[in-house]
């Protein structure tokens, strides 16, 4: 893909994928008030986690289907498409009355955050050539880490000049003027294609799509001065026989309204000859795509998600019904290699990953995400452990050196890539990761306190950011144009399933040594002169979490350690540079 113009174009796109990022971040202090407001107490935190694990399910289990229909459609339609998807969630969210309005306003989120990833790359390979996208690459996996680091912080500058829902309703507006603006660089032929006609404006649908959304928000929101009103409350007050659903905001006349609207709505997108959202094709497009793979994945993928995303890091392996999940999981993911066999068109064309880097990307791009969840957990753990007590903010603000050496590492991966091999690149960020953990297995409880280990965040950060781009780079170059899609979408999945394997993994390990080393303690009586707890006691039970967390930094040494070997080896003759794309052409 080349055009005149493809900067401003790549430019709104990073800003998505950066403003998404930070959204998987925002919740970090607003979480508390998001709890509250849907009845539920900070002591209750364990039923409010489908507030997280709803956002990482729709992040990560519809990618592939996203990243196949790019493939299909084009990159720009389903990038747009995702903005507004990730708009309406934002809506929905910014609206939620209670628990299941908020998880199905993350979800949705999720899904059109999560598609923006794999398309965003995706463009990328088809803007510039193998030799000269590493640094686009990296300024990409730098905006998405940037995004990270500034999630936390735009939430709590909204919180303290307003509410919760402000950060979702300003997520509304900017989803929306971001897929304004990728949609206007398309028409005026910034991607390189030549506009389309103009369509006449499909006035009967945009105004039952207005009609609806003023509808759900009136019933989402039961503005006080309207439901109190003796005018014009009676709307809002629901039926008093109805079944299951009395008392339900959906069981009245504005909710009746309101869902007769979406019918409408959905019926004249599949019936109108020329609708401003043709959900015909695009249902003829998820149809091409494979459904019933794309359904097997996610199913998949779901139940990894929800076995572990719902668990306590710090106590469990995996959520008490953990095992159920990665049973359907399991039973998932065998009725999708044989449906993959079988079909005649599937979700991830045969041949794709035929290449070692293509499929050696998704091998390293694990162990990465693996290494990666023990910096972002259990680097604030260990700050809690051995200094700030119960304060999270304090905790996580250690984390500050690291977080902004990625993206800088970023950029840098990026630039070395075209001048060196991806693996070599690769490796050496993985290889200063390592050697920032092995640092952090030596920390004592003030270590913190130190100037040093602000050196040993900033080299372990700069060494993940180093390993982005090589990674993306040697999937792009092995993998056929036709096919991006939905490679970049099982790269950023493969990721993602890394960390949650990761955690699980680690944190049966640091229990282990945990268990190991305060087997030998006695009783606290016994050390607090027959009190149930002393300072004393306090510090053995510190000390046995510093030696669970040195195991968890130890595995996570060895995760980083195993990706740069496997970079290396799986990784060689990745065409990423001008001379090596010279030289598979001449072969």
């Amino acid at each position: 893909m080349t055009g005149p113009r493809p900067g401003p174009l790549l430019a709104l796109a990073s800003v998505a994928v950066a403003f998404a990022a930070a959204d998987t971040y925002v919740v970090v202090l607003s979480l508390p008030e998001m709890m509250g407001s849907v009845g539920l107490s900070v002591e209750e935190l364990q039923r409010a986690a489908p507030i997280i694990s709803g956002f990482l399910l729709g992040y990560v289990a519809m990618l592939p289907l996203i990243g196949r229909i790019a493939d299909l459609r084009g990159r720009i339609p389903v990038l747009t498409a995702s903005l507004l998807v990730f708009a309406f969630g934002s809506l929905v969210t910014a609206a939620a009355y209670d628990l299941p309005s908020l998880v199905l306003g993350r979800f949705l989120q999720g899904v059109g955050g999560g598609g923006l990833v794999p398309v965003t790359l995706a463009l990328v390979a088809d803007i510039y050539p193998a030799e000269r996208r590493s640094v686009p690459l990296g300024v990409v996996g730098a905006v998405q880490e940037l995004g990270s680091v500034l999630g936390p912080l735009y939430g709590a500058v909204v919180l303290v000049f307003g509410t919760w829902r402000d950060i979702f309703w300003i997520n509304l507006a900017v989803g929306l003027v971001l897929a304004a603006g990728i949609a206007a660089l398309h028409r005026r032929g910034a991607t390189g294609r030549e506009p389309g006609p103009r369509r006449r404006a499909d006035l009967v649908g945009l105004t039952l799509l207005g009609l609806w959304l003023a509808a759900l928000l009136l019933v989402m929101r039961q503005p006080d001065r309207l439901v109190t009103s003796v005018d014009w409350g009676g709307p809002f007050v629901p039926f008093g026989d109805g079944g299951g659903l009395t008392g339900s905001v959906w069981w009245s006349p504005l909710g009746l309204v309101a869902a007769g609207l979406g019918c409408a709505l959905v019926a004249w997108l599949l019936l109108a000859p020329q609708p401003f959202l043709d959900l015909r094709d695009w249902g003829a497009s998820a149809r091409q795509a494979d459904l019933l793979g794309a359904l097997l994945l996610a199913v998949a993928l779901g139940g990894v998600i929800l076995a572990f995303a719902s668990a306590d890091p710090e106590v469990q392996v995996f959520s008490p019904a953990g095992p159920w999940y990665l049973a359907v999981a399991a039973l998932s993911t065998v009725g999708f290699v044989l449906h993959q066999r079988r079909a005649r068109s599937p979700l991830v064309p045969r041949g794709s990953f035929a290449q070692r880097p293509a499929w050696g990307a998704l091998v390293v791009s694990f162990l990465v995400g693996s290494a990666l969840i023990a910096a972002l957990v259990d680097i604030p753990v260990f700050a809690r452990v051995s200094i700030y007590g119960d304060s999270q903010v304090k905790a996580a603000l250690v984390l500050v050196e690291f977080l902004v050496a990625l993206p800088i590492g970023a950029v840098l991966g990026g630039y070395l890539t075209r001048a060196f091999p991806a693996g070599a690149v690769a490796a050496t960020g993985m290889v200063a990761a390592a050697v920032g953990f092995w640092a952090m297995s030596r920390w004592d409880v003030d270590a913190l306190h130190h100037l040093s280990s602000s050196a040993v965040l900033a080299l372990t950060g700069l060494g993940f950011g180093l390993a982005l781009a090589p990674v993306n780079a040697a999937l792009l170059a092995c993998t056929d144009d036709a096919v991006h899609g939905v490679t970049s979408a099982l790269l950023v999945v493969s990721r993602m399933v890394g960390m949650l394997v990761g955690i699980s993994a680690l944190t049966t390990l640091g229990l282990r040594r945990y268990y190991a080393v305060s087997a030998d303690f006695p009783a606290p009586t016994e050390v607090c002169d027959g009190k149930s707890r002393c300072d004393a006691y306090s510090d053995l039970l510190q000390g046995a979490g510093v030696e669970q967390l040195h195991a968890i930094f130890v595995g996570a040494a060895g995760c980083a350690l195993a990706a740069a070997v496997l970079a290396l080896l799986l990784f060689r003759n990745a065409p990423t540079r001008a001379a090596s794309v010279l030289v598979g052409v001449s072969a």
